[in-house]
């Protein structure tokens, strides 16, 4: 309660120290302790369900950028751009996903099982960021940037006549998200898609 009232939400906080011994958030300061409050430690592990090999996120109304590049790189990301803050924890802690957020007060949520702040006011800070906070094992080019399916390999046949004719005389490797239809190829942005896997792998070799 102490440190919150300073504006610092729990999810934020890491090890705590009075004279030199570690206490943890329920520790009731005495007059005169002086308590440091150090930073959650990078890279922060989160606790996985059985078989889960990388935590799980869901981003509030104001991060559907930096959902979709969580995507690109193969995470699993919930997002919803209608959705309130009840729901948000809800859904957080029945899918024990990690909650990320620019919104202090949401991660104040005594019910809220697992937040984190992102930090940064661009998709690139904040990707960034996340990455050098818990260091996700990545698999890009698996998920649906639109819906977060995971993509399956299908062959030109198969979507050709869904595909605009300069696409189809260009492209020829595809893939589809079962769950909402929608197709991907690498196109013109490619380039530009490659350089953020290819900076978010660089984040996350560095972090480990």
């Amino acid at each position: 309660h102490v440190v919150e009232s300073l504006g610092i939400p729990l999810p934020e906080v890491g090890p705590m120290t009075v004279d030199g011994a570690e206490v943890g958030p329920s520790y009731q300061p005495a007059a005169g302790d002086v308590v440091h409050v150090h930073a959650v430690p990078r890279p922060q592990r989160v606790p996985l369900e059985p078989g889960r090999l990388a935590p799980r996120f869901l981003l509030d109304v104001h991060l559907g950028t930096l959902a979709r590049r969580l995507r690109l790189l193969g995470l699993d990301t919930a997002y919803h751009n209608d959705m309130d803050d009840p729901s948000l924890v809800v859904q957080a802690n029945a899918e024990r996903r990690v909650l990320l957020t620019r919104d202090r007060g949401l991660l104040r949520r005594r019910a809220l099982w697992l937040g984190a702040y992102v930090r940064g006011s661009n998709p690139h800070d904040q990707l960034h960021d996340l990455l050098e906070r818990f260091a996700p094992p990545l698999r890009p080019w698996t998920r649906c940037t639109a819906c977060n399916g995971e993509l399956v390999p299908v062959g030109k046949h198969e979507v050709e006549r869904l595909l605009e004719a300069g696409t189809r005389r260009t492209y020829d490797a595809y893939g589809r998200c079962p769950e909402c239809g929608q197709i991907y190829w690498r196109g013109a942005h490619s380039e530009h898609l490659e350089e953020i896997v290819r900076s978010a792998a660089r984040t996350v070799g560095s972090s480990q």
